[in-house]
């Protein structure tokens, strides 16, 4: 052909995570990581699908982009390694946490079969705490029930001591954090409401990438509106929850602790404002207006340094 074709390839992305890709790079081959989720298919109810088919529709969809057809399929941004590494410590102590409430539920409720006080199970000495407790007849826990709760108790001490162990390590580890992550971890901590644990998930899973507008933003965590208007119809869908389901989770839960944490802050009041005599599902729906508000305002925080307005700074 007279000169060397240029070679490119594409996958979607899911378990196999981003090593094929970097492998592929270092080879010289031009790859992109294809947003499964965006790939259009059809719309019957019962449609065809295999390997074959897939293929050639990946194929077609690979190449409409270099085409340069605007919006034919979204392109995931790939972490460098050392950003995908630093995530893994904040997904673990999500886990664990979870985990470690999962074990507190079982034992509570094993205690309420037989109508036993639960005391605090996260408490070192609270088995001989529970040895001195009765049911309603004043007998003791059956011993099977008791050597359960007992491994139960185990299995929550030892989440406990990894939950403990993994955030000294994070505290005390820095130089395996990029740079950048590092300085706007310690950016978000200067706010009030934002600890180290939070401040990390959220850039782990959220501000190490850099976002163009505020568009991106809000859609990459998930939280940007889904309207259907077609003819007469105009009905607001709700957020379209794609994205980053992580980022997400902790923007809403960064919205709650924002209310309690910056109550004098304009967004605290704008939320005031708004649900003032409203119901429940339309907090639940103000709720999420302020996740994404507030998830935005952080961006530019970081960007520019402007502090969201009427924050408080830690002292």
């Amino acid at each position: 052909m007279g000169s060397a074709p240029r070679v490119v390839s594409c996958y979607e992305a899911g378990y196999d995570g981003f090593w094929l890709h970097r492998l592929l790079q270092a080879a010289g081959i031009t790859n992109f990581v294809f947003d499964a989720a965006s790939i259009a298919v059809e719309q019957r109810s019962r449609r065809a699908k295999t390997d074959r088919i897939d293929g050639e529709l990946m194929l077609r969809t690979l190449m409409a982009y270099l085409r340069g057809e605007p919006r034919v399929v979204r392109i995931v941004r790939v972490p460098s390694v050392a950003e995908e590494d630093a995530r893994r410590a904040s997904r673990e102590r999500d886990r664990l946490v979870k985990e470690q409430t999962a074990h507190t539920n079982r034992i509570k409720a094993l205690l309420r079969l037989l109508g036993v006080a639960v005391g605090t199970p996260r408490r070192r000495n609270w088995l001989s705490w529970l040895a001195q407790q009765r049911d309603w007849q004043g007998q003791p826990l059956p011993p099977h029930l008791l050597a359960e709760i007992k491994r139960e108790h185990a299995r929550l001490l030892l989440r406990r001591e990894q939950i403990a162990a993994l955030e000294q390590a994070q505290v005390a580890e820095t130089s395996a954090v990029p740079a950048v992550m590092s300085e706007r971890r310690q950016f978000l901590q200067r706010l009030k409401a934002l600890g180290p644990a939070f401040s990390a998930t959220l850039v782990n899973e959220v501000f190490y990438k850099d976002f163009r507008n505020r568009r991106e933003v809000a859609a990459y965590c998930g939280l940007a509106p889904s309207p259907w208007k077609s003819g007469g119809i105009d009905v607001e869908q709700g957020i379209s929850k794609a994205g980053n389901h992580r980022a997400r989770q902790k923007a809403i839960e960064l919205a709650w602790l924002w209310l309690r944490h910056q109550g004098d802050s304009a967004l605290s009041q704008w939320f005031r404002n708004r649900t003032a005599n409203a119901g429940k599902r339309a907090r639940r729906i103000a709720i999420v207006a302020l996740a994404r508000k507030l998830i935005v305002a952080l961006w530019r925080y970081l960007s520019t340094g402007l502090v969201p307005d009427q924050a408080t700074m830690k002292a």
